[in-house]
Parts: structure tokens; sequence; C-alpha cells
């Protein structure tokens, strides 16, 4: 084995030894010190008891003159006094003896129990060898049942090999990294161990030895070290280990043994992991690099995160020259090596590999774990996931309908409000063929399914949903300069705040967000939990301009469909230990951020959806049951979603077409549905919730009680307050006149079969070739005409093409195939056409 010996600093001459004493000057200085014991005895007696080198004349006269007046007055009384209080003194000492004697006898017989326990457990405390020593355990993450396995973290990979032939720098640079003194110090920190021990036992986290035999044999007993046992049989395996194996074996072993991250155990996984090559073939650089993320592999790898990497490559560096491994000149000629791409490990094959991927970001970034905690731990992770309805929710996503092109992308999430439980996730088909989370990463632009956070804030001010306002496209609001249509540039007529839900009107929500005010809306939207980014400044984001995730959206609206209590979506239960110790505790906050009954109402409103609305059919496909829904449509026809959900179970899907590069593209018609329509979304939240619903029994949602005024608290809201639902909307001032009223009877019912035709036509393009968005039409675009486009352009300074669809990619290669983008025109009045 190659020699890892220090080198000495020039010009040191090491550590004074201090020369024993011998027995004759032990001796002599006893004599010595007893003369002066019993000198400095007979002068405190002559000096009144005070023991000093010299005597005080005055003292002792002033002492002997108070004596002698003592005796005089009172020889008797003073006498039974001293007996009095020696012979109480007397019993006193003999409790005080007895209570020191079964004091001491208690520690000896600790000492030797303790004495004892060391003694077996040495003597029973086996060194092993490196092939023996236990593997990390694996984590396995399972379905909400507990007991089935979607798969397990860090397929472990190890090669034994002797370090005859390796390079000294490779044992040094570890050395340097981990353990200055370990060529001179005995193998363990007491410190350290005291401090491991009570941060583990107190704190329940694994904290490590702080020298390279500690580490070594902390891997031994990796999973036991929060108990007593454990850390105290860690603590005698180190002394073992330092007592009967060189520095040259220990160091070995430690390089064989260690975890090194991406899946490797040893130097020598580590090396083909990091750099295709054997550990001999390793150069300075690149041992230095691999030494330098020790503490935190899984994290400080090159390819997450290359700043910290290079921070520790530079330290590494800088410590083998301070301490002569290395001269000035290597270090200088040593630059930081390109490390190979990470392989994928085929547990993430398909797309297991997505949940695998959520549930460790979730814990990591709860804090309560690291990589490396989740990589080597052993834990037993349950997640909320329902197997079959994730089996259910899989098939509904992959499906793939005659005519639908292949870059189309698909996102779902089903969550259970009540908990904020996620109990299944369509992210995509294959992991390792395409890493991009579509639930949790790509992004699209939502449409009106931003419109009730804008309903919500309507019933906030007092508004009575009964208000009526103008349905009608061509309108023009405050701080916009060209006109906004609705979609297919349908004029809804006078319509109320139910209607126009149902309906998806853009005209009428913003009216609303006129009133409401942008920051206002975008306020309600994130008090609801979406984190996203919402422009606060443009009146378009009511109609859903910007980009969102599938998880963001369904957050969001999962406060309003639990009678506005949030609970923080999570995918993970418990995290179990070997010992079947839950470690961790899931978000439960049951945080009430909005009034019951403002969500009653706005749960009220979006049921017109799915029954008569732009979804209408979903209820009744779902046996009739109450069913709170609503679509959206993105700017150009980029994207299309559909949010829904009854009582208990939120269902969230959406649709987006992105080029190679990821910038969005249109979704054209396929199968029958057109992207105007959101068809498509509605069908698959359709397909997946008849499954999971199944055997369950119907739920109504909470009445609503609207006790708004019609216009608003001040009048002044849709047509104001001198028109409701319950009075006529269209009132004449010449209504005597019958012929008049007979001609604005027939323009209502003309206005009416136009709104029935263009609900058909929302709902399947195909239904007629009149449709304006029949498939293969050019006429219908839903943006409600070309001045409804242009007008959104002049909008476009705030969110422009801010290709945003690129967040929440987390270091992956293919973090733009199949990624949805924000770059649509902020200023678009169709981004939530329907």
């Amino acid at each position: 084995m190659a020699s890892y010996q220090r080198r000495a600093r020039a010009g040191s001459n090491g550590p004074t030894i201090r020369k024993p004493r011998t027995a004759q000057s032990k001796t002599g200085q006893a004599a010595q010190e007893g003369a002066y014991s019993s000198a400095a005895t007979a002068s405190g007696r002559r000096s009144g008891g005070r023991v000093s080198g010299h005597t005080d004349a005055g003292a002792g006269t002033r002492r002997a003159a108070r004596n002698s007046s003592r005796n005089a007055h009172g020889i008797h009384s003073t006498s039974h006094r001293r007996n009095h209080k020696k012979n109480g003194g007397n019993g006193k000492h003999r409790v005080l003896k007895w209570i020191l004697r079964i004091f001491l006898g208690l520690f000896v017989l600790g000492a030797l129990a303790g004495i004892g326990v060391f003694a077996y457990l040495y003597s029973t405390t086996e060194v092993p060898q490196p092939e023996k020593f236990a593997l990390a355990e694996k984590t396995t993450v399972y379905y909400s049942d507990g007991t089935t396995a979607i798969g397990s973290y860090a397929e472990q990979n190890r090669e034994i090999i002797s370090c005859t032939d390796l390079p000294d720098y490779v044992g040094n640079a570890i050395v340097a990294s981990e353990n200055r003194t370990f060529y001179t110090d005995k193998g363990i920190d007491l410190k350290g161990i005291a401090r491991a021990f009570l941060n583990n036992v107190t704190t329940g986290t694994r904290q490590g030895g702080s020298t390279i035999t500690q580490q070594y044999a902390e891997r031994y007993y990796l999973g036991e070290t929060t108990t007593y046992t454990g850390k105290a049989r860690e603590a005698i395996l180190a002394l073992k280990i330092a007592q009967t194996e060189s520095k040259e074996e220990v160091l070995c072993n430690y390089m064989n043994t260690i975890y090194l991250g991406r899946n490797s155990y040893g130097i020598q996984a580590a090396a083909k992991a990091y750099f295709n090559k054997d550990a001999k073939d390793l150069t300075l650089s690149e041992a230095a690099m691999i030494a330098g993320i020790i503490p935190a592999p899984s994290t400080w790898d090159p390819a997450d995160n290359p700043k910290i990497a290079q921070q520790r490559f530079k330290r590494v560096l800088n410590i083998m020259q301070e301490d002569g491994y290395i001269t000035a000149k290597e270090h200088q000629d040593a630059s930081f090596p390109q490390t190979a791409a990470v392989a994928q490990q085929n547990e993430y094959q398909g797309p297991n590999g997505y949940l695998l991927t959520m549930v460790k970001q979730e814990l990591v970034n709860s804090k309560a774990f690291t990589k490396e905690d989740l990589d080597t731990g052993g834990y037993k992770i349950v997640t909320t996931i329902d197997k079959a309805e994730q089996d259910v929710m899989q098939t509904v996503g992959d499906t793939r309908v005659d005519g639908m092109p292949d870059t189309l992308q698909v996102g779902g999430i089903a969550v259970e409000q009540k908990t904020g439980a996620v109990v299944s996730i369509y992210a995509g088909s294959d992991y390792l063929t395409k890493p991009l989370n579509n639930a949790n990463q790509a992004v699209f632009e939502p449409g009106s399914t931003m419109k009730p956070f804008a309903l919500l804030g309507a019933a906030q001010e007092g508004v009575s949903f009964d208000t009526k306002f103008n349905g009608n496209s061509h309108q023009h609001f405050s701080g916009i300069s060209a006109e906004v249509n609705n979609a297919l540039n349908v004029n809804w007529g006078t319509i109320n705040l139910y209607q126009a839900t149902a309906n998806s009107v853009n005209t009428v929500f913003m009216n609303v967000n006129e009133h409401l005010t942008p920051q206002r809306t975008a306020k309600i939207a994130h008090e609801a939990g979406i984190t996203g980014d919402i422009d606060e400044t443009s009146p378009y984001n009511v109609l859903g301009i910007n980009a969102l995730t599938v998880w963001d959206l369904a957050q969001g609206h999962s406060t309003i469909a639990n009678n506005g209590v949030k609970n923080t979506l999570h995918m993970v239960s418990q995290v179990l230990d070997s010992n079947g110790k839950n470690l961790y505790k899931a978000p439960s906050e049951n945080k009430q951020v909005f009034d019951a009954n403002d969500c009653a109402l706005v749960q009220k409103a979006m049921q017109g959806t799915t029954t008569t609305g732009t979804a209408a059919g979903v209820s009744a496909a779902l046996g009739g049951r109450q069913v709170a829904g609503k679509s959206g449509t993105a700017n150009d026809e980029l994207a299309a979603s559909f949010v829904g959900y009854t009582p208990s179970l939120l269902n969230v899907w959406a649709i987006w077409n992105p080029d190679a590069d990821g910038n969005p593209q249109v979704v054209p018609a396929f199968g029958g549905y057109g992207v105007t329509s959101t068809g498509y979304p509605s069908h698959l939240f359709t397909e997946y919730m008849s499954q999971a619903l199944k055997g369950t029994a119907a739920e109504q949602f909470t009445t609503a009680k609207d006790t708004g005024k019609v216009g608003g608290p001040d009048g002044t809201w849709g047509l104001g307050s001198g028109s409701s639902s319950k009075s006529s909307t269209n009132n004449q001032s010449n209504s005597d006149n019958s012929s008049a009223t007979n001609d604005s009877s027939k323009t209502d019912n003309n206005q009416t079969e136009a709104q029935k035709f263009a609900q058909q036509c929302l709902a399947n393009p195909s239904y007629s070739t009149d449709c304006p968005n029949y498939p293969g039409n050019s006429s219908g675009d839903g943006n409600g005409g070309n001045g409804g486009n242009s007008g959104g352009n002049s909008g476009n300074d705030s969110t422009g093409s801010t290709n945003t669809g690129n967040t929440g990619n987390t270091g992956n290669s293919n973090a733009n195939a199949g990624n949805g983008n924000s770059n649509g025109n902020a200023g678009s009045t169709t981004g939530g056409n329907s």
C-alpha cells in the first residue's frame, strides 16, 4: 500500500518533551513539603491559629485579653455550651459520614458497573473488514397503504479495491478535507463524540464523528447512532480500530466504504461515477474535487451545485499545500475538473421517477432531511399517493386520442382539499426520457381558471351575484386603449355573475377586476396559496395571462374548495426510521383565510360551468353529482385547462404544446376537441373522476347565502343597483309601446338562440360546420376578433416574452422539452376566454 505519511514541515523541531521526575526528586520534594507543613502549623498555633510565615504579636495580645475576660465572666456557661455543641456535632458528623459512605459506595458500584459494561462491549465488538461493513440501508418510498413500494433511493454501487496502487494525493486529499490531524491523533475525539451523541439523542438527527476513524465506525452502525447503545458501540469500535489497525489501513478502509454521492460507495465507484475511470488513474484535481464534497456529496455534486463544489475544491488544495502534501506549483497547476453526466438509475424509469423525485424535493425543502439522509438513512417513507387512483390517473394522462400531436403535453393532479393530501399526479410518461415534471415544474397560461379569485373578491366586497353586467363584446375599460371581447366574439347581453362564471364571459370579469383592482385580485390568489408570479399592474391578470404550474393552480383552488381553509399540498405522510419511529410531521395548517360563505358562493357559481356552461355535461356524466368547475384557455390558444371538484376531491388537468425549445405553440383541434372549448381537459377530468368517485356517496356543497347588495355596496358594480336577475333587464322608457316591446322580445329571443348556439360550439367545435371554431375553419381563433388581440398586445410591456416557462427546472438537461411558457401578450383580451 502506498504510504500516506504526512510530510514534515521545514524548520519544525517538534514539541518540547517534559522529563519525568525521578523517585529521588519526588522524595526530596515530599520531605521539603512535610517540613514546610510542620513549620507552618507550629507557627499557626503560636499566632492564634493563623497559618502564616510570621506572627502578629499585637493580634495575639488582643485575643488573649478577650479570652481572659470571657473566662472571668462565664466559665460555667461557656463550658456547657461547648459540651453541648460538641455532643451535637458528633451526632451530625456520624450522619454525614454515613451519607458520604453510601454516596461513595454507590459511586464505586456505578463506576464498576460502567467499567464492566465497557469491558463487555469492548470484548464483544468485532472490527469488521470493509467488505463486511453494513451498507447504508435503502430508503424506500411507499404508496399510502404503507406496503406497496413506489421505489427506492440510491442504488448501492460499491467495489472494494486495494489502495496499493492509489497515488498518495488521493488519500491525502481526503485527510486534508476531513481530518487534518489524522496521522497524529488517537483516532477519536472525545469532545466530538459527546457533541454528536448529545445531538443524536436529543434531536434524533445523525451526526457522525469528527475523525476519519470515527466516521469509518459510524458507517458500520449507521441508523443506530441515535441510541445510547449504538453510539457507545460506535465509540468503542473507533477505539478498537485505532488500536488494532495502522493509519494506512484505516484510511484505505474508509476510502472503500464512505458514501461519495451518485449512488457510489467508495473511491473506486466514485471515480467511475464522476470521471469514468479507475481510482488509480485519478488526477490530483479529480481527487481534490471528490474529497471536497464528502460532507454532502448529493447536495454539493458539481452537476447540481458547481459553485459550492469549486469552493470546496479550492479549500482542499489550500490545506494540502499548507500541510505539505503538494507544492505551490502543483496547487497552481490544478484546475477544477469536468465531471461526467449524472447516470440515471433504473429505479426512476417510467412515471415512478417523478414521484420519487417529488417526495425527495418535499422532504429536503422542509429542512427535515438532507439528500444524504434520504440516500443512506434506510427510512420508510409513506406517501399520500393512492395506488389505485394513481394508476387511473396515469392511464388517463397517457391515453393519446386520434390526431393528438406528439408534442402535446399533459399535466394533472388530484387533491383531498380537506387535508391537502395529494392522492395522484400525472407528471409525464417516463422520467428518464423527459425529467421535466408536468405537474410541478412545467408551466402554462391558466386562462379563465383565474376568474374565481376575482369572483371571490366580489363576494368579499358585498356584491350580490345577482347583479347584472353587460356581457357583450367590444367594450372598453380604464387603462386599456383597445376593446375587450369574449370568446368567439359572442355578445351575451345582460347577465349576472352566476351566468358570467358558467359561460366564462371576459367582459364581465374585466368589469369586476376594474372595481377590485389587479392588485387585489393578485393578492387574493396569493392568499389562496398560489406562489407563482401574478402581474399586479395588468387588468388582464383576471384572464390568466401569467404562467403557473398544475400544482400551483390546484393549491389556490383547493382553499376555495375547502370553504376558505388553506392546507399546504403535500405528498408525504410519514417517515419512519428502522425502529418504526415517525420522524416527520406532515404540514396541516387548517388556516381559515377566507370567509366560508364567500367561498360557498363561488362554488355555487362554478357549478353552473358543469351543468349549463362551458363544461356542460360533466355533472351529468358523473351521475348528477354536484361538481364545481372552471375551464380556461390561454392567450392565442396556447394552452387549455380545467379545474373541478366535489366537496372532498379536487382534480386539475392542463394541456399545452411546446416546440423543441419549450416555446408554446397553438394547440390545434384534435379528435373532435378544440382548445377554445377546453374540451379535452374537461374530458380528462370526467374520465378520472368517474373512476375515482366510483362507489362513493354523492356529497352536497355547503348551502350559500347571497347577502350581498345588487350593484355592490356603492351601487356602481355592473349595471348598478337598479337591476337584478329578478327584475326586467331591458326596460325601455316607452314601455307602453307594444310594438317596441315585441321587437325587443324578438331581439332577446334571437340573442338567446345565438348564445345557445355559441355555447354548443364552445362545448364542441364539431357541433356544426357553422361554428366559428369548427376544426379547419380559420375564422374562429377564440380571440374575439383582431381588435381584441391587437388590444391585448398593448399590454405586453409588463409581461412581454418573459419565457417563465423554464422556471421550476432544477438542473434537468431536458428543461425545455415539454415546458410551457408565459410569453403570451400581457394585454391579451383572451387569456381566459372560456
